[in-house]
């Protein structure tokens, strides 16, 4: 069963990897969708790489459609920039939610099977989580 992937775009490839961790942690002990970190330049900098992102996105890309969260502003414009350009599987989509709370929905929600927008709307739910 193919299932929508998230990409997860930080400036920090460890803050990318973290949340991909514990957004499949708390997906479940059973299959969990396909998660991939872009974080970072190529060089290891802080920053955001379009080559990281784009590898990430076909990495996880089953045909389901991919659903790409970011932290930061530049990571936006790039992705922005990436789907302008059609460079990104098809079925791609910038997800407005933020970013921890976001990605950890994303995952469980893509993990069930669910279709992109069921994805996008349930990270976009992580808006109003509310803490107190």
């Amino acid at each position: 069963m193919s299932t929508v992937g998230v990409v997860l775009v930080s400036h920090s490839a460890e803050v990318a990897q973290s949340v991909a961790r514990l957004a499949q942690g708390l997906a479940g002990a059973g299959a969990t969708a396909r998660v991939a970190a872009a974080g970072g330049t190529a060089g290891g900098e802080l920053g955001t790489s379009s080559e990281l992102i784009l590898a990430a996105a076909r990495e996880v890309d089953q045909g389901a459609g991919v659903a790409l969260l970011v932290d930061l502003g530049s990571a936006v414009l790039t992705v922005k920039a990436l789907l302008e350009d059609e460079e990104l599987p098809a079925g791609s989509r910038l997800v407005d939610a933020p970013f921890v709370e976001g990605a950890v929905a994303a995952v469980v929600t893509a993990s069930t099977g669910a279709d992109l927008d069921a994805v996008v709307a349930a990270a976009g739910e992580a808006y109003a989580y509310r803490k107190v």
